[in-house]
């Protein structure tokens, strides 16, 4: 960072496309408003969303910084800010207006958990905004769930996937059943929390779920409608598979006694940055006892086009984050 002049290095969005497009740009640092604060950026997860941005399927403003979730310490804080200092270790969701992939990102301070006694290091810490913030939100708040309730999870060895099957379990599920695209992640996601990890083309052996969360869409919203049980909640917050639009008859709802809800995690929090937050910081909580575990793969900042492949190839399991700082 050039001190000097007041610039940082950022990798950037300049145009929409594959991979490919990524560029490492020099940027004007940006300053925290009234609420806000601004970070110093340690590390940075890597996530399908800005996979999403960076093929224009959402429209944001060009040349983009991608980075939904970061890591780091308070650089400033702006008016109005007194629950975190200066220096103070930080995880944070920037996804509201994105800017995780850069030396110094923004954000509201309400979306910000403090790292005091945290010991697991920054780069753990990078990975629990998005996905176990989303795990708690998914499974409390929308699917509310309950004691003893049967819950199955798709891409169950991912990012979130990872993170659904565990927080299900501390929330009191009765039984956790993950699907994976291949045979070679079912090990792998078996190691986060699930009774068991079946392929996907087996989803009709594996019984009745009171709550089915699908990232993957396609033919597998179909399938997972058709696996709950009466007064089951499907929770749609995802469309890995980049398939076609799923139609759901809202007669047939009315029928069968079963519910559909969506789930977008940069919505909510700019509707609800309070909760949000608040989500992150039982995420951070449960990780620091141990309650969560998180599996990290790092590779530095100039590689993020690596990430976006690998995320995109749908082989990766676990959490990829980014390093910005040494």
């Amino acid at each position: 960072m050039n001190n000097d002049t007041m610039q940082m290095t950022a990798v950037t969005i300049p145009s929409f496309g594959a991979a490919d497009v990524l560029r490492r740009d020099e940027m004007t640092v940006p300053e925290p408003g009234p609420g806000e604060v601004s970070i110093d950026v340690a590390y940075a997860g890597a996530n399908f969303a800005e996979v999403l941005y960076r093929r224009g399927v959402v429209d944001v403003p060009l040349p983009f910084v991608p980075g939904i979730e970061v890591a780091g310490r308070i650089r400033a804080v702006g008016a109005g800010v007194d629950s975190v200092t200066v220096g103070q270790p930080v995880a944070a969701l920037t996804i509201v207006n994105s800017g995780g992939y850069a030396e110094v990102a923004v954000t509201a301070a309400a979306l910000v958990a403090p790292l005091d006694g945290f010991r697991s290091g920054l780069d753990v810490a990078a990975a629990l905004p998005s996905n176990s913030t989303t795990a708690f939100l998914v499974l409390d708040r929308v699917a509310r769930i309950a004691p003893g309730e049967r819950v199955l999870v798709h891409a169950a060895a991912g990012g979130v996937g990872s993170q659904l099957g565990q927080v299900a379990r501390l929330l009191g599920a009765g039984r956790v059943v993950g699907t994976v695209g291949s045979t070679a992640k079912i090990e792998t996601a078996m190691g986060f929390g699930y009774d068991e990890v079946v392929p996907r083309d087996r989803l009709t052996d594996v019984g009745e779920f009171d709550i089915v969360v699908d990232m993957v869409g396609g033919a597998t919203r179909r399938a997972s409608l058709d696996r709950l049980a009466p007064m089951g909640r499907l929770v749609v917050m995802g469309n890995a598979s980049g398939s076609d639009d799923v139609g759901i008859p809202a007669n047939e709802l009315w029928f069968t006694n079963k519910t559909v809800s969506g789930f977008n995690l940069a919505a909510f929090a700019a509707a609800y940055p309070d909760e949000a937050g608040r989500a992150l910081r039982r995420a951070v909580a449960a990780a620091a006892k141990g309650d969560l575990r998180v599996r990290v793969e790092t590779l530095p900042l100039d590689r993020a086009a690596d990430a976006h492949r690998r995320i995109e190839s749908g082989t990766t399991t676990g959490k990829l984050v980014l390093q910005v700082a040494n």
